[in-house]
């Protein structure tokens, strides 16, 4: 394989995938959750939050995990860098036309559920299945 030929795994069997399966769970949950205990503004609001948090994890694992190998090691360091940067920048755009364009918004919502499904990326470790050796 060509060190400029990326991963073609599918994206489901990437090692990720699991993380960002339970990001998207956890976020729905969450909405379905504030829409029953706060009302219809608080449940779109915090489906919101949680979509600027899980479609931005969407690209940079899309991005980042698109190379393998230990020939293309400096591939994969572009793009984990390429990757984290369009990450911050679709977060920002993202909660610009949020605040911007959707209203009546409830902004504790919003933040919570971005917080809650950003937050199961400490989980991550226990979500992949790849092990790890001890040095």
């Amino acid at each position: 394989m060509d060190i400029r030929t990326p991963n073609r795994l599918p994206f489901h069997r990437l090692p990720v995938f699991p993380v960002l399966l339970v990001q998207l769970v956890v976020l729905l949950l969450a909405a379905v959750v504030l829409w029953q205990w706060r009302g219809t503004v608080a449940g779109y609001s915090g489906l919101c939050g949680g979509l600027i948090a899980w479609v931005p994890n969407l690209y940079f694992a899309r991005k980042a995990f698109r190379y393998s190998g230990a020939r293309a090691a400096q591939a994969i360091v572009r793009s984990f860098y390429a990757g984290e940067m369009g990450k911050l920048i679709l977060t920002a755009v993202l909660f610009a036309l949020t605040f911007a364009g959707v209203k009546p918004l409830d902004a504790p919502a919003v933040f919570g559920v971005f917080l809650l499904t950003q937050s199961v990326s400490w989980f991550a470790p226990l979500l992949m299945r790849t092990r790890f050796s001890k040095p």
